[in-house]
């Protein structure tokens, strides 16, 4: 990290835990500071300003405790120097602590984060970007459940070496590093269905985003954590991190397909948060940003969306206003337009397609895409496909003792289904 650009690890963390002004982390330290039994404790936005700064103070010790408990690192995670020098005699438990909960984040039990002391050379950024985009390949293909491990392991070991690497090589290690930890997240949130720890995972990534000073990175992961209050009906917490998403988008040169995309992920958390016209708007504003937005490649890492995919936003979006033949004309066009690869993305429209029929009282026609859907999940999983079918299903209670439910119910609770679902 630049220290002449300010403390973007604190920064990024209180974005992360949705402190969007330095304001509301000054007040939040203040109320928080009785819940643990500290009495006197206040802070005012101008000691906040003095710690994003590039020279931040070590805060005074009451006030680190709340701090570190508040955003759920150690000081010195947060960009902090002790008095007594990095690493010296005196430990953080705070820091210790959380050490130790990022390490059992990875699946590494106890180990610690830093475990690499000899200076690296100038090739390990890129050596370390070549796994982080082959796993960005295989996450279309291989088992959540399986690339998942793999994604923290590289992660985690991207934590080891970002200490020891100096100079551009650290710039391109700190933006892989905070890649991984996106992927990370993204499995966890919409393959596990593992909200929480999608959350700390992505906290990580918008850290390491900060370390490489990559503002459209970390407008991506500002974004991604807008999904976590939005699919929970918490618009105006969602709501805020896109504010701060396009905040940091300005600060970089986006593509009209990443603009295009904060339109679909504020308009995916308006209709979760049952405000369909208000994100039929932030579409149609997409579709425009696409057919005139600036002229520039998107970020090779931008691979989870296209016009395609802005197409089946949409479909879902007008499903869910009751729009029901407007949304099986888009879904049917998305299916017939998707890349071949776009295994997982499928098993969500083949279920949208059911809803729109079970909506429409055409409960057969709902049960064969659902079946179709059911199809596709055995070769691909996916969370967010299954959790369509089963609102499909919920749907067709009216009709629950028709054959061709009940052909349904036999795919849906199958062993290997049933099996799959469990474990995953």
């Amino acid at each position: 990290m630049s220290r002449s650009v300010g403390n973007n690890r604190l920064k990024a963390a209180r974005m992360a835990a949705g402190y969007t002004s330095q304001q509301k982390l000054a007040d939040a330290i203040t109320g928080a500071a009785p819940q643990l039994g500290l009495r006197g404790v206040t802070v005012g936005v101008r000691q906040v300003r003095r710690w994003e700064s590039p020279t931040p103070p070590w805060p005074q010790p009451d006030i680190g405790r709340v701090l570190a408990h508040l955003l759920g690192q150690g000081l010195e995670e947060l960009g902090f120097t002790p008095p007594w020098g990095p690493g010296g005699d005196r430990p953080d438990p705070v820091r210790r602590n959380s050490v130790a909960a990022t390490a059992a984040v990875a699946g590494l039990g106890s180990a610690p984060l830093r475990a690499v002391a000899a200076p690296q050379p100038a090739t390990v950024g890129t050596d370390f970007s070549e796994v982080t985009r082959s796993h960005r390949r295989l996450y279309w293909s291989v088992a959540p459940a399986t690339l998942h491990p793999a994604v923290l392991g590289h992660a985690h070991l991207g934590c080891a070496l970002l200490p020891d690497t100096r100079g551009t090589a650290r710039h391109v290690l700190a933006a892989a590093l905070a890649e991984s930890f996106l992927l990370a997240g993204r499995i966890e949130f919409f393959d596990l269905q593992q909200p929480e720890q999608a959350a700390e995972t992505l906290l990580r990534a918008l850290q390491a985003a900060g370390e490489a000073d990559d503002s459209l990175l970390g407008s991506a992961i500002l974004a991604h954590t807008a999904f976590i209050p939005g699919w929970a009906g918490k618009r105006d917490e969602a709501a805020e991190r896109m504010v701060a998403a396009r905040a940091y988008a300005r600060r970089a040169t986006p593509s009209a397909e990443f603009l295009a995309w904060l339109d679909a992920v504020e308009a995916e958390c308006e209709t979760r948060c049952g405000n369909p016209r208000a994100a039929l708007h932030l579409i149609s504003h997409g579709e425009d940003v696409l057919s005139t937005g600036p002229v520039c490649p998107p970020p090779d890492w931008l691979d989870w969306f296209d016009a395609t995919r802005l197409a089946a936003f949409k479909g879902n979006t007008q499903l869910r206003a009751g729009h029901l033949p407007q949304a099986r004309e888009t879904l049917l066009r998305v299916l017939e337009e998707l890349p071949l690869e776009s295994d997982k993305q499928r098993t969500v429209i083949l279920g949208d397609l059911a809803a729109v029929e079970a909506a429409a009282k055409r409960p057969e026609e709902a049960c064969t895409y659902a079946i179709r859907a059911l199809d596709q999940l055995h070769l691909t999983w996916y969370a967010t496909g299954m959790e369509r079918v089963r609102e499909v299903r919920r749907a067709l209670t009216p009709w629950q003792h028709e054959p061709y439910v009940r052909e349904l119910d036999d795919r849906l609770y199958s062993w290997g289904t049933t099996v799959s679902a469990l474990r995953r």
